[in-house]
């Protein structure tokens, strides 16, 4: 049998086992003012193919993240090494420029 949890207007809450088939309760326990049930949500947790694998952490996406993070690190490292050599490469084609002119 369900547990029932009711409010009256004074603030009382109480609950009640009751069936289903039963008539809910009208007046409150202790003052016998008029009642109204308590609803709650319900928690609810999609998980399995088809839904979306950022809802809930698990260490697999835990791992892919760190993994993407490191990689992604390595990129802008890569990045970084391309700017220096292009900055290289450019600074010594000028300065050789600067010597063919002196020539």
């Amino acid at each position: 049998m369900p547990i029932y949890e009711y409010r009256c207007e004074n603030g009382h809450l109480f609950e009640v086992m009751q069936k289903i088939t039963d008539d809910p309760v009208t007046q409150c326990e202790v003052c016998g003012a008029p009642v109204q049930r308590v609803f709650h949500p319900v928690a609810v947790h999609f998980k399995g193919s088809g839904f979306y694998n950022t809802d809930y952490g698990t260490a697999k996406r835990r791992r892919e993240n760190q993994d993407s993070a490191s990689s992604g690190a390595d990129k802008s490292d890569s990045k970084a090494s391309e700017k220096k050599s292009d900055t290289t490469t450019s600074s010594s084609s000028s300065s050789s420029s600067s010597s063919d002119k002196s020539s």
